[in-house]
C-alpha cells in the first residue's frame, strides 16, 4: 500500500448496470440501493409517511393526480374496482365509481372534470399482455364534488308525444315551412341529439309572426340542466324525414331549466348560424376504452373492446361529442392495441408498444386524419409517458418515454444512445409482459425522473447535471411497502400508492 496513489473520486455518477460488472467506472456504483444524490456526493433518500389517513382504500392499484379549480387532489384505484377521490388528508369521497371488473383505469382532467374510461389486461393466444377497454362498459365523468360519476354524454329526449310548433303569436319569421326539434343539455355541457321521436313542423304565412313551442320534452335524468330549440330554414317539397335537413341553434332559443314544457321564439333564417345536424351522429353512450388524452382543445380516446387499433377523436371544445362516423382514426393493423397517445407541439402522437404514429390536424374532420409513421421500432406501454409535475406530459424541449430498449427522450424524433443507457443491462431484463406496470413522472423542479417497476420498486432518475445519458445518476428505492403507482401532487410532492394495505 506504501506504492499505491489514492483516486480521488469528484462527482458520484451513480448507478451502472452495463455489461460486465467489473466494467464499472470507479465513480460510479455497481449497486445504488435507497440513496439519492447531492451535490458531489449521496445519502440516504428520504423516508415516507403516510398520506391519507381518513379513510382506508386499502390495495391501491392506481393513483393520478386530478387538479381542481381549488387545488391538486387524487384519485385512486383499489384492488376492487373502486375508485376514490381524496381531497386532502383527511378527506375522500367515494367510492364515485365501482367496476369490479376493472384493473386499471385512463384518466385526463377537462375543465375541473375528471374523464374515467375503465379497462383491463388480457393475455392473448402467444402469452403477450394486452390493455384494452372493458366490454359493454363506457367512459364517464366525474365534476369534483363528491357525487357519483356518471356516463359521458347523455341520452335525447325519446318521449313519443310529439312536439308542436303553432305559428300566429306576436314576433317575426320567414315565410314558409319549418322543421323544430330539442336538444339537451347536461351539466358538463354535452349536447345530446334532436328529439324528441317526432319533430314540429309549422309553416309561416306572415312575417310578423313567431312560433309557440309546447309539448316540449323533460329529460329524466336529472344532470339535465338545460335544453335548446332547434330549426331548420325553410324547406321546399318536405319529404316526411325529419332527419334529412339540416337544424340550427335558434336564437334566444335557450331553456335554461328541466322543467319549461313551452316557449315563444321568434326568428330569421339568416339568424340560424350554429349547426345542430351533427349532433345525431354522436354517441350518447361513449365505449370505455384505454388512454385519454387531449389535442387542439379534443378529447382523445383510444382502444376499444372490439376496436383495439381505434382512436377516436371529439369535436372542438367538446370532449363528449365524439362522431360515430366521422370522428375516428384508424392505426395500422397489426395485431397489437394501441397503448397511449400524447400532443406534442400541434402533432398528436399514437403508440403502439413499438410503434409510433404522428397525425396533423388538417382542419377537416378526424377521419381524413392521416397517421405516419414515426418509428416502427419504439413505442410506449399505457402509462409509459412521463407525467410532468402536477401536469400533462410535455416539457418544453421533449417526452421521456418507456419503451422495451430503455427510457427514451422523444422531441419528434427518439435521441439516441437512449437515456437509460448506463443501465441497459437491468432494463432489459425487465420482463416485457409486465410494462404495464410502469409509471412514470417527472418532477422538473427537483430535476428527477421517477418509475415505478414490475417488482414494486421505484426506480430514480437524478438529471441535475444534465438530461442526457452520461449525466443522469439512477437509483433503486426499495420499501417496506409495495409501491404500485405515483403522482406528483402540489407541484412536486411525490404519493406513492401501495399494494398492502394500511
Amino acid at each position: 500500500m506504501r506504492d499505491h496513489n489514492p483516486v480521488v473520486i469528484e462527482e458520484f455518477n451513480g448507478l451502472w448496470v452495463r455489461g460486465d460488472p467489473e466494467t464499472v467506472p470507479l465513480d460510479h456504483f455497481s449497486q445504488a440501493i435507497n440513496v439519492q444524490y447531492i451535490e458531489s456526493g449521496f445519502r440516504t433518500r428520504d423516508g415516507i409517511e403516510p398520506y391519507q389517513t381518513a379513510t382506508a382504500i386499502g390495495n391501491v392499484v392506481r393513483i393520478y393526480n386530478y387538479v381542481l379549480p381549488t387545488g391538486d387532489s387524487i384519485l385512486t384505484l383499489d384492488s376492487n374496482g373502486d375508485i376514490y377521490h381524496t381531497i386532502s388528508p383527511t378527506v375522500t369521497y367515494g367510492p364515485i365509481l365501482s367496476i369490479p371488473a376493472m384493473t386499471d383505469f385512463g384518466f385526463i382532467a377537462v375543465a375541473g372534470r375528471a374523464y374515467i374510461t375503465p379497462y383491463n389486461s388480457t393475455i392473448n393466444s402467444i402469452g403477450q399482455s394486452a390493455e384494452i377497454g372493458l366490454e359493454d362498459e363506457f367512459l364517464y365523468v366525474y365534476r369534483g364534488d363528491g357525487v357519483a360519476a356518471r356516463k359521458a354524454g347523455g341520452a335525447p329526449s325519446v318521449s313519443a308525444t310529439p312536439l308542436v310548433a303553432v305559428p300566429g303569436v306576436a314576433g317575426f319569421s320567414d315565410l314558409g315551412f319549418h322543421i323544430f326539434a330539442i336538444v339537451f343539455e347536461t351539466n358538463t355541457g354535452y349536447l345530446t341529439a334532436p328529439g324528441p321521436l317526432t319533430f314540429a313542423t309549422a309553416t309561416s304565412v306572415s312575417e310578423v309572426q313567431g312560433y309557440t313551442i309546447s309539448s316540449i320534452p323533460v329529460s329524466p335524468d336529472t344532470f339535465v340542466t338545460k335544453r335548446h330549440i332547434v330549426a331548420s330554414k325553410k324547406v321546399l317539397g318536405y319529404n316526411g324525414d325529419q332527419d334529412g335537413y339540416q337544424l340550427f341553434f335558434v336564437p334566444d332559443g335557450n331553456i335554461d331549466d328541466n322543467t319549461t314544457t313551452s316557449k315563444v321564439i321568434s326568428f330569421y333564417d339568416i339568424d340560424l348560424l350554429e349547426d345542430a345536424s351533427h349532433l345525431i351522429d354522436n354517441f350518447s353512450e361513449i365505449p370505455a376504452g384505454v388512454a385519454l388524452a387531449t389535442y387542439n382543445g379534443r378529447m382523445i380516446l383510444t382502444t376499444e373492446f372490439d376496436n383495439i387499433s381505434l382512436v377516436r377523436v371529439s369535436a372542438p371544445g367538446e370532449p363528449e361529442a365524439f362522431d360515430q362516423v366521422d370522428g375516428l382514426i384508424i392505426i395500422p393493423l397489426d395485431g397489437n392495441p394501441v397503448t397511449n397517445a400524447q400532443e406534442f407541439r400541434d402533432v398528436l402522437y399514437i403508440y403502439k408498444k413499438t410503434r409510433t404514429y404522428a397525425c396533423v390536424d388538417n382542419e377537416d374532420i378526424p377521419s381524413t386524419w392521416i397517421p405516419e409513421p414515426v418509428d416502427q421500432g419504439i413505442g410506449a406501454p399505457v402509462h409509459g409517458i412521463s407525467q410532468v409535475l402536477d401536469s400533462g406530459g410535455v416539457n418544453v424541449e421533449y417526452l421521456v418515454i418507456a419503451d422495451f430498449s430503455g427510457i427514451m427522450l422523444f422531441n419528434g424524433a427518439y435521441t439516441r444512445p437512449e437515456l437509460s443507457w448506463k443501465i441497459a443491462t437491468f432494463w432489459l431484463e425487465i420482463d416485457h409482459f409486465e410494462f404495464r406496470k410502469i409509471q412514470m413522472v417527472n418532477d422538473t423542479i427537483n430535476q428527477i425522473i421517477y418509475l415505478t417497476l414490475p417488482d414494486s420498486s421505484i426506480l430514480s432518475g437524478d438529471y441535475s447535471n444534465g438530461i442526457n445519458p452520461k449525466a443522469i445518476k439512477w437509483a433503486i428505492w426499495n420499501f417496506d411497502i409495495e409501491a404500485t403507482t405515483i403522482a406528483l401532487i402540489n407541484v412536486n410532492r411525490l404519493i406513492i400508492g401501495s399494494l398492502q394495505e394500511s
